[in-house]
């Protein structure tokens, strides 16, 4: 399904983060350099939890997934604007935008529930140890991510159903490094009440839903650790949700942020920026937080440098 008056509409001019050709290599460089840091953290975090047999556990056969679909994430956005950079062209035919919209929402989400497997994943580990083999087995974690997968997929093809159903007239710009739903439904000059109303319907219960569990999560497990006695064993159980809650935070923060201001105000540079953080940035500091925090993650990448090293 293409837009009713297709004869004079064929493409969108995407306006990136800026208008003068002057600032463009700048952005050129610090994008690149955030994509490769992206790729090649998040690319050992699975080449190690895939190769040292002490890591195949729920958390981190969860923590794996995360950094594949941060690497689909980012490939989504960052390597069609790179080309943009480099040769001054800005456009995107109406079917690319549809296809980037749909993997953008379909990672995205995925990027959501797998976020809320973990804090269940850790709910089950420290409320209730004795359990957690029985709980979180391998097939169940398989049936979780799934269906993270099949119910990002459904919103992410509902979604771009919506965008299916616009026609545009004249204005062919958008406010943006990428195709958003949000900004593309601004420039249409079709009826866009129903779309809005299931937009923020699905959007809020994909937001509000995950959030709660989350946070019914954590309350739980603050309870369970207020219980433990020694110090030590609470700083130990609570350094294992420490990563979590980074990424949790870096995510729905600037997630939740875009979203409402995008409601009540138009599109500006800012909201702009502070979606590149969590489509971007925040992928691009997963490898960080969970290394740098992880010293099970750290020795498997030193014992797979090691192994190199002595072949």
């Amino acid at each position: 399904m293409v837009p009713e008056n297709q004869t004079q509409f064929t493409e969108f001019i995407l306006l990136l983060f800026s208008e003068k050709p002057n600032q463009e290599a700048p952005l050129f460089g610090l994008f690149l350099s955030m994509y490769l840091v992206t790729m090649i953290g998040n690319l050992l975090i699975m080449l190690a939890i895939s190769s040292d047999s002490h890591l195949h556990t729920p958390m981190y056969f969860l923590i794996s997934n995360l950094s594949f679909v941060d690497t689909c994430l980012v490939t989504t956005t960052v390597p069609r604007m790179l080309v943009s950079f480099r040769t001054q062209n800005k456009a995107i035919p109406y079917a690319d935008c549809l296809t980037q919209m749909f993997f953008f929402i379909l990672f995205a989400g995925i990027d959501n529930f797998l976020l809320t497997s973990m804090a269940y994943d850790r709910f089950v580990a420290i409320c209730h140890p004795l359990r957690y083999a029985v709980m979180m087995s391998s097939w169940f974690c398989g049936l979780l991510v799934i269906l993270c997968w099949t119910m990002a997929f459904l919103v992410a093809l509902l979604f771009s159903l919506l965008g299916t159903r616009l026609s545009f007239c004249t204005n062919q710009q958008i406010q943006h490094f990428f195709c958003d739903l949000p900004e593309i439904m601004k420039l249409s000059c079709s009826d866009t009440l129903i779309n809005y109303i299931l937009m923020y319907l699905v959007s809020g219960l994909l937001g509000v839903i995950p959030v709660m569990g989350i946070l019914f999560s954590y309350i739980q497990i603050c309870s369970s650790i207020i219980k433990i006695q020694s110090a030590q064993g609470k700083y130990k159980a609570f350094s294992t949700c420490g990563s979590h809650l980074c990424v949790v935070s870096l995510f729905y923060g600037t997630v939740f942020g875009v979203y409402l201001s995008s409601a009540f105000t138009d599109a500006s540079w800012k909201s702009t920026v502070a979606s590149a953080i969590y489509a971007v940035v925040t992928p691009m500091l997963n490898p960080f937080i969970y290394t740098l925090r992880n010293k099970d993650i750290k020795a498997a990448l030193w014992r797979i440098i090691s192994r190199k090293t002595s072949q």
